[in-house]
């Protein structure tokens, strides 16, 4: 990863499963030329490792705040994540 990449872990809470919020982090992940995962957790949430450029990261981040439509974010919380390189894609993990 170069000095202008970043890797985030990012939780969503509220009603962030079962309207396509996976997705349409997907797509939106993939507009912004991010790279990493998403997947839904046990508890209701959605968790996401978003890797890029900073400003991509900030923009994705404000996008989770309002979410899909159908989607209810209540909180999102985010922490830094360590990666040894940068992905080349996004991807949908289980």
């Amino acid at each position: 990863m170069s000095d202008h990449d970043k890797a985030v872990r990012v939780r969503i809470s509220g009603k962030v499963q079962g309207v396509g919020f996976r997705m349409w982090t997907r797509d939106e992940a993939v507009r912004l030329g991010l790279t990493r995962w998403v997947r839904n957790e046990e508890d209701g949430a959605v968790v996401a490792v978003i890797a890029g450029p900073d400003t991509a990261i900030t923009t994705m981040i404000e996008r989770f705040r309002r979410g899909p439509l159908g989607a209810s974010v209540s909180a999102v919380e985010t922490e830094a994540a360590q990666l040894e390189k940068k992905p080349s894609e996004f991807r949908i993990s289980r």
